[in-house]
């Protein structure tokens, strides 16, 4: 059987095969609540027969949200509407697997949607950011406000709070996002994390508040949920955050009880300079996985199947995952599944679908 559809487990968490969809922001909640949006976008992704499926950057606290529009999990409304709209979706598909990444977006919160641009200013939807130093992300950003020990603890007890929702909610597994230049990320580079307290300083103090999160989040849900963590293992930047320091961070959330790390890169600085090609992430993965035996999530440029497969039969990571690759073929599994030999069952309504020569790949539903 091809490596890729091969079953891999994250503790009592079972999943058919190693694709994963990442998350993916849609910016079409409306105060941080799932709308009919989110119910057709994550019933096609759940379709895919992905073995897990991330729900996008879900925002911890309204503050925490990158645009107005972000999805939360932070308070009733948002839990149930969450709840509600991941129950709809999937009576559409075949039973799956579903991860909520839990994020704040620090000093990048308070933008508009990507297809707008820009900045969201206070008194017109907007809000001043939080980070960890005084810092903007880019030069004509506003100045974020520096976290005080009572917003810290707030962040940590929103995190946890979040995380509870989820479960309730009815997902799977929980990720939280320490990467992409967003709040956990910017506590662990020391470009964007200038503090002379026990959270800043040396790489002792800029992993003390992420782990410090994860802790929370572990805490808050039950025993057998996985949780894992997204980091970016290089900032791209000279004197940035590094894949040593990476390394060494993944060492402590394995004694923590870390079950995966999704390993991504950049995002903290508009200076970063990044040597994009196939696959150009996945060495990152390769080392932590080396260094630490934690199961990797590999990342970045991978578009091909047998590009997937290699990276899964050699070793380089656990599984891989697809962001913008299923939005534009939601079939791309299906597609991988006759290409390599592996074997979904999709839905009964499109059981007869398969061309001639994939029958076999595509058990048809009952």
């Amino acid at each position: 059987m091809s490596a890729l559809f091969q079953p891999f487990a994250l503790r009592a968490l079972s999943l058919p095969n190693r694709v994963v969809v990442s998350p993916m922001c849609q910016y079409s909640a409306v105060d941080g609540c799932a709308t009919d949006w989110h119910l057709v976008h994550w019933g096609q992704l759940l379709q895919s027969g992905a073995g897990l499926v991330f729900v996008e950057a879900t925002a911890v606290a309204p503050e925490g949200r990158i645009s107005p529009s972000d999805l939360g999990c932070y308070d009733d409304a948002t839990e149930r509407a969450l709840a509600a709209t991941l129950q709809r979706a999937r009576a559409v598909a075949p039973p799956a697997r579903v991860a909520l990444q839990l994020a704040h977006a620090g000093r990048k919160a308070s933008s508009a949607a990507p297809w707008v641009g820009g900045r969201v200013a206070p008194g017109h939807g907007g809000w001043t950011p939080v980070a960890p130093s005084p810092l903007p992300f880019a030069d004509d950003d506003p100045v974020p406000r520096a976290l005080d020990a009572a917003g810290l603890a707030g962040v940590r007890a929103a995190f946890a709070d979040a995380a509870r929702r989820g479960v309730r909610a009815g997902v799977d597994a929980i990720e939280v996002h320490c990467a992409h230049g967003y709040l956990l990320h910017e506590f662990l580079s020391p470009l964007s994390n200038r503090r002379d307290d026990a959270w800043g300083g040396s790489f002792d103090g800029r992993v003390r508040f992420p782990l410090e999160v994860f802790d929370a989040v572990r805490a808050a849900v039950p025993e057998h949920v996985p949780v894992g963590v997204r980091i970016s293992a290089t900032d791209w930047v000279d004197g940035g955050w590094s894949l040593e320091e990476s390394v060494a961070l993944a060492q402590r959330l394995k004694t923590r009880g870390c079950d995966f790390v999704d390993v991504s890169s950049g995002g903290l600085s508009p200076a970063q300079k990044i040597d994009v090609r196939p696959g150009y992430q996945v060495p990152f993965a390769r080392a932590i996985r080396t260094a630490t035996g934690l199961p990797t999530i590999a990342v970045g440029l991978i578009t091909q199947a047998r590009q997937a497969e290699a990276i899964v039969a050699g070793g380089e990571a656990d599984l891989v995952a697809l962001a913008r690759g299923f939005l534009w073929n939601p079939r791309w599994l299906w597609h991988a599944a006759a290409e390599l030999g592996g074997q979904l069952t999709p839905p009964a309504q499109y059981g007869r679908a398969a061309p001639r020569g994939a029958t076999q790949a595509l058990a048809r539903g009952s």
